[in-house]
């Protein structure tokens, strides 16, 4: 994929859109429809044929959802994109509000009474936020109404082909673990639990057990498709057959059927009897209620290939550190080329940058696709967090100004995500200051010793200590995990404030990101892959520990550094990172980059 920035979404889809929705609702005796951002896969990103969200509205985030009604409407997105809606959606079409507080089901319980008649789509929602919105509804006597044809997608005259892409083999040498072998251990968590059957419908589980990998999403090489496992060890994938190529078929060999997409429906009729294991954060309402007609069993259990893809095996580790030498090395070129006079005195945008990035991972011949839209947010554009630049709102690089860029690229060996905050020009006093807050976190998480059992949650606050003792914070979490040439955004491990149960465990890879953010001025991340790695045994110590190796290798920028604020343990890992980073990526540059490395990456006490 190469970045369209290109203006998409924006009002005038809804001022032509919502009429049609409301039309047809009357047409089939409805008050409103709920109009979550999720397909049917629960995807982050959507293809264009199920981004029903931003057809009806405009809005383009990754978080969302709206409400039609027959003389009002609402459009509820998360504290991320409170600029982006007023711009890309009609308000005088859509109140706006916030997507958790109070949510699809608080919006339901104030604005609907005994006399509405609300609709939803089954296929995307999952049965306890469906709970959430029963319940709310249930209080003010407003009926919900499951339904077996979505609106929108009969009124979409001009709607998107699904997509079609390949799906092939992901080989051995870059998986690690055969298919087989992987699908013999989830009969094995099937027998455990006196399951007789999973459904898989993760495209991103589906592409790890099978060892495969699409196209159908831009940015992350995911199969749409669905899948059975059963104790027995046979497996069935649910997918447009157009899609396996040959050499897909001889991969799943005989060990995996495959079945059209809409065959699945005819296969959880023949479940009866039969106890179901599925998870209801991955699996929507459709699902649970197919089943419990069929007469299955349900048995609510996590997505049994979630963990074992979390856990990345050795191939797969060594794969992350291939994958991020190369993409450190586009780093230094890119960040080389930011230092230069052109760049720091006002002489490139958002736009040339992100391209000019995009351009040197793409010298490397061997990068599949960039692993999602790149964050390019100079000065003020840099505070919003999860920024998306476009032609409209593109800024120039301006002297006195901070830039931050948050990238990332798809590689056969694997996945990377890497935020870096610059100088353009000189800094001031408190952006230096902030800047060194935000490292300390940074390597407070990365230098870390933690014994088996924690959690990410235990760990959030080290990131977030030195902004505390300033009086300051950031409001997303620290860190996500992420996949192996899969998504950049993975679980069911996380850093963060909020509650996550899942211990971290040797071979996971979580992002540490720690930030800050003084709206209209500048924003600032650091961000690293870190892998969770087994350590040494501590002289003395009664409990075996758990630590993390940094995967990625691209210079901090020593000019943001405020060396005083450093401890001499803090000063030592920084010294010891650049002096990482300058051993690996030195060798690969022509002089002249060699010798800007060796000063981006010098000693700083």
């Amino acid at each position: 994929m190469t970045q369209n920035f290109d203006i998409t979404g924006g009002p005038q889809y809804g001022r032509r859109n919502v009429p049609k929705l409301r039309a047809r609702l009357s047409e089939l005796k409805l008050d409103g429809l709920i109009i979550p951002h999720e397909d049917e896969y629960q995807n982050e990103y959507l293809p264009a044929s199920t981004d029903r969200l931003g057809w009806m509205s405009g809005f383009t985030g990754s978080a969302g959802a709206a409400i039609v009604m027959e003389a009002e409407a609402v459009m509820l997105v998360d504290g991320r994109y409170t600029l982006q809606v007023a711009d890309q959606v009609d308000g005088t079409l859509f109140a706006y509000a916030d997507l958790m507080d109070p949510g699809i089901a608080g919006w339901l319980q104030t604005h609907t009474t005994a006399a509405h008649r609300i609709g939803y789509d089954p296929r995307l929602v999952s049965p306890d936020v469906l709970a959430n919105w029963q319940q709310a509804t249930d209080s003010t006597g407003a009926e919900l109404v499951a339904l077996s044809v979505n609106p929108i997608d009969e009124i979409w005259a001009e709607r998107p082909a699904a997509p079609r892409a390949a799906i092939h083999p992901h080989p051995i040498e870059f998986a690690g673990q055969a298919h087989g072998d992987k699908i013999a251990q989830i009969v094995d968590g099937l027998r455990s639990q006196n399951a007789d059957t999973t459904i898989i419908t993760s495209p991103a589980s589906i592409a790890w057990l099978f060892n495969i990998r699409g196209g159908d999403v831009a940015c992350t090489p995911l199969p749409l498709s669905s899948a059975m496992v059963h104790a027995d060890g046979t497996a069935s994938l649910f997918v447009d057959a157009n899609k396996i190529t040959d050499d897909t078929r001889r991969h799943l060999g005989n060990s995996v059927s495959i079945e059209t997409e809409t065959a699945i429906d005819a296969a959880i009729t023949g479940l009866c009897g039969q106890t179901l294991a599925l998870d209801p954060s991955t699996a929507s309402a459709w699902y649970f209620e197919a089943a419990r007609q069929a007469g299955a069993k349900l048995v609510r259990a996590a997505d049994p290939c979630a963990l074992p893809k979390a856990c990345k095996n050795p191939v797969e580790v060594e794969g992350a550190r291939i994958a991020h030498r190369r993409d450190g090395l586009a780093l230094c070129k890119f960040l080389h080329w930011l230092d230069s006079d052109e760049v720091q005195t006002g002489g490139a945008t958002e736009i040339s940058a992100a391209q000019q990035l995009e351009s040197f991972r793409r010298e490397s011949g061997v990068l599949r696709d960039l692993s999602f839209e790149s964050i390019s947010g100079a000065g003020p554009n840099g505070a919003i967090v999860h920024y998306r630049v476009n032609t409209a709102s593109n800024l120039p690089l301006e002297p006195g100004s901070l830039f931050l860029i948050d990238s990332g690229g798809q590689y056969n060996e694997g996945t990377t995500d890497v935020t870096r905050t610059l100088a353009i020009g000189q800094p001031t006093d408190e952006m230096r200051d902030r800047f060194t807050r935000v490292l300390k976190g940074h390597i407070g998480l990365a230098k870390i010793r933690f014994p088996a059992g924690t959690t990410g949650t235990h760990l959030d606050a080290l990131a977030r200590m030195s902004l505390w003792e300033a009086g300051l914070d950031y409001d997303h979490g620290t860190g996500h995990g992420v996949g192996s040439f899969l998504g950049v955004h993975e679980g069911p491990h996380r850093i963060a404030k909020g509650w996550n149960a899942v211990a971290l465990q040797t071979g996971m890879i979580v992002s540490n990101e720690p930030g800050f953010y003084k709206t209209g001025a500048y924003g600032i991340r650091i961000e690293n892959l870190q892998v969770v790695t087994p350590l040494s045994e501590t002289p003395g110590g009664e409990r075996p520990m758990l630590g993390f190796e940094s995967l990625t290798l691209a210079p901090i920028d020593l000019r943001l550094v405020q060396a005083d604020l450093l401890n001499r343990d803090e000063i030592n890992w920084l010294d010891g990172y650049h002096a990482q980073v300058y051993a690996t990526h030195a060798p690969h540059l022509d002089d002249e980059m060699g010798t800007w490395l060796r000063h981006a990456t010098r000693k700083i006490a």
